[in-house]
Formats: structure tokens, sequence, C-alpha cells
């Protein structure tokens, strides 16, 4: 393999992730299983068999309510509803699995930074440093209500406030406990040494942590960091502070088009281009010939609900899609002066084959590639080739997909180098990186250690006055 690339089990601890309605098939009933511990284990157990990467437990902490003005339509089809915390799954998967790493979504919006940093070192403690951090913001009015909002913040705001949220937590896992705090010396009784744990002393516009924090290191101190964001805003956090982001490229060259955009930023910042890594949806029907694929894509159109899917969109895209009549062809609707920005561009996106408002709606990120074990090797390597560094892959039908996946399509993968055989030894981040437990010292997590530290120090010895 030239090139290491990365494969995420995508998925969400709710009946339906993005093939909207497919739980109403026979073979989707199995999706109704998802409030029970077994399927998930089963879930682990195969994708490590794969050699996957992570389990991505993407999730969303309010229902998607811009559709008809209510959240009805979303709680009728199960679309993203209901929604069990992901973070709860971590510790039994990974006490059935060796290497597979496990990414918590978690919104800036949800956990007070003080109780998150600690989740998340002790998952990373039980794990044995297998654990990452999504970093979203929301996008659901609903979900800042749940929190005590009246609505979401303005966009580039809530980017703002992850800019200091993630400042928190880098201070509690980077600066609060030295590297020789914990001594665990039984002779003279001391575990840790008092002057070398330090309370942060943050003090901002929304925040104000004293500290220290209340665990111990953690193998990777700070998790591993995936983030999304297509914004201008969520590109700049994404070159200044993650390790992964997401972008929603349908075609390689678009892709190749995001890659070097991000590249040049994290450039600009005195990162190297591998620092971030690049990684698109892949959410392919597999068949044994091309015709069973298009056969067996065809009919998980027909079972995709397209009122679930305005749903969806509306929530994404922000705007009430229900005055749009679902059969009005693409055509009519660009002729539309009436339709608004992020839609119109939603619909100039439509692939070819799409001709009403409809079919554009069912190419949701499910499905919308179909063939052979050989052919989804192609589609790999056309995206790795435009620089990408690595995959969502999200289940089209039901959880067993999983199961078809490893046993037909990662065979294939592997011939052609193009997923790894073994994993590497030691943390998520060194499989991942291959540069060790920690984040590299140029990282704004780890520049703020000296000044947090020197802060505590002069604190300390004021108070001894």
């Amino acid at each position: 393999m030239t090139r290491r690339l990365i494969y995420n089990a995508f998925t969400h601890v709710t009946p339906n992730h993005h093939s909207h309605g497919y739980w109403r098939h026979p073979d989707g009933q199995g999706q109704l299983d998802y409030k029970r511990l077994q399927p998930w284990l089963d879930l682990a157990r195969t994708v490590e068999r794969g050699r996957f990467d992570t389990v991505f437990l993407a999730d969303v902490v309010g229902v998607y309510d811009k559709f008809r003005g209510n959240g009805d339509t979303s709680i009728r089809t199960a679309m993203q509803f209901p929604s069990l915390d992901p973070a709860s799954l971590v510790s039994a998967l990974g006490a059935v699995t060796e290497h597979l790493g496990f990414a918590v979504t978690s919104s800036v919006i949800q956990d007070h930074p003080f109780d998150f940093a600690r989740k998340l070192s002790t998952l990373d403690h039980l794990t044995d440093g297998r654990v990452a951090w999504n970093i979203v913001t929301s996008y659901l009015d609903n979900a800042a209500r749940n929190f005590g909002h009246a609505a979401l913040e303005e966009h580039d705001e809530r980017y703002r406030w992850a800019e200091e949220y993630v400042d928190v937590v880098y201070k509690l896992w980077e600066a609060s406990w030295e590297d020789d705090a914990l001594v665990t010396d039984a002779t003279r009784g001391v575990f840790a040494e008092p002057a070398r744990v330090h309370k942060i002393h943050h003090r901002g516009a929304r925040y104000s942590v004293e500290g220290p924090h209340l665990s111990e290191p953690s193998p990777q101190r700070t998790p591993l960091l995936f983030q999304a964001g297509g914004s201008e805003a969520g590109r700049r956090f994404a070159a200044r502070h993650a390790e992964a982001t997401f972008i929603a490229a349908r075609t390689p060259e678009s892709a190749a088009h995001h890659v070097a955009d991000l590249r040049a930023r994290t450039r600009a910042l005195g990162r190297r281009d591998n620092e971030l890594k690049i990684i698109v949806p892949l959410a392919p029907v597999i068949g044994s010939t091309e015709a069973e694929a298009h056969a067996r894509r065809r009919e998980l159109k027909e079972w995709l609900s397209v009122d679930a899917l305005q749903s969806f969109y509306s929530g994404g895209l922000g705007v009430d899609l229900s005055n749009i009549d679902p059969g009005q062809p693409l055509s009519e609707l660009l002729q539309n002066n009436h339709v608004r920005g992020n839609v119109r561009a939603f619909i100039e996106a439509a692939p070819d084959r799409t001709v009403t408002f409809a079919d554009l709606l069912k190419e949701t990120v499910s499905g919308r590639f179909a063939g052979t074990p050989e052919q989804i090797a192609d589609e790999v390597q056309r995206y790795a080739d435009a620089g990408v560094d690595g995959f969502n892959v999200v289940p089209v039908t039901t959880r067993g997909w999983w199961t078809e996946f490893v046993d037909q399509v990662v065979p294939e993968l592997q011939k052609r180098g193009l997923m790894q055989t073994e994993y590497a030894p030691g943390t998520l981040r060194n499989k991942i990186s291959g540069r060790g437990p920690l984040l590299p010292d140029h990282h704004p997590a780890r520049q703020l250690r000296d000044e947090v530290r020197q802060l505590s120090r002069d604190k300390r010895r004021a108070q001894q006055v």
C-alpha cells in the first residue's frame, strides 16, 4: 500500500441513519435492534476483522423539525429518531476488540467542557488509547433549544464558541497534569505530586473553569480529533485543529478541489500536509455482478421515504422544503427565481440521472454508487488518486451489510494495497499517523502547556506568601 487509507465504519445509534425509510423493508427490520447491545458488539468484531480503523458514531441531539414547521415527519418516519447516546457504547465495544478505534460525536452545545474532558479521558483509558472525538457545532434549532438556548447562534459564532470549547479541553487534557506528576510512591504515600498537577484557571466569554483535570493523562492525552465543516469558518477550524476532516465531495474531481484548498490552509499554519487526513463518504450497493448491484440499488431507492428525505434535507439546508412538489422536474425548479440560494445550489449539484426533485432527494449518501467489489475498488482508487486519505463507509441496508462489505469488498481492496491487512501497534493516533500517541508539539493543544502551568505556579506561590 503506497499510502495509508483510513476506513471508518460510519453509523448512528438510531433505527435509521442515511437510508431513510429502509427500516420498513423486511430485510431492514434488523435496524430496529439499535437499542440492543449484541448487534453493536457483532458490528465491532466484524469491522475489526476487516481491519477498519474505527467505528465512527454519528449523533444528533435534536429532532429535525424544519420540514412543515415541526418534527412530526422525523418522528413518524424514524428519521434519525429515536437516537441513543453513542459514548455509552464505547466501553463495551472496546472490551471485545483489540485494535479498533471509536470516534464519538459530541457537539459543543451539549456537554460542559469540564465534564466532557473527563468522559473522553475515561474512555481513552478504558480502551488503551483508541478514542477519537468528532467535533461538531450542531445545525438543528431543536438541539439548541434542548440545552436552554432560544435558537442556534449564527454560524460563525458557533465556531467561535467551538474555539473556546477546545481551548478549555486542551488545557485540561494537555496542561493540567505534567508527564511526571503521577508517581504512585507507596513508601512516601504520594500518589501524585501536587505541584505538578495544575489548575487551568480558564476565564473566557462562555466558560470559567478552575481545574485541575480530574483524570490522570490518558494514553493519547487529547483523543484523535475529527471534524466536519465545509463552510469558510469550518475549513479554518479544520486546518487549525483537526487531524481528520470530512468533505461532501460527490466526485473525485470535486474532491481534488477540496483537498487542494485544505492542504494550502494547513501549510499556511505551519502544519504538514499529512497531518490533516481528508475523508469522503463511501456507501456502495454491492453485487456479485454489475446487473445485480444495480437491481439492488433500484430496490433500495423504491423503499426510501421521500417524506423522511424532505425532513432530512430541510434540517441540513435550514429551509422548509415542503413547498416544493417532489414530482416537480429539476429543470422547472431552476427556472423559478424564488428558489433560495442554498436549495438552488443543492439542485445544481444533482447527478445527471436525476429528473425530479424526489429523484434528487433519493440521491442521498446511501447507495450513491453500485457495483461489484472490483468496481468499488476502482472507485476507491479514483478518490485516492485525487488525494483523499480515507472513507466514511456507510451501510446502505441493514447491519448485516458490514459482513457483506468485509467478506466481499475488503479482500479486493487489500489485494490492491488500498486497505491495511494488519494493524499498527499502539494508540489510535499512532495507528493512523505513525507518529506516536500524542499530538505534535506545534498543535494548538500542546502549545498551551507552558502558559497554563506557569499561571498555575504563579497563583500557587501567591497563595503561599
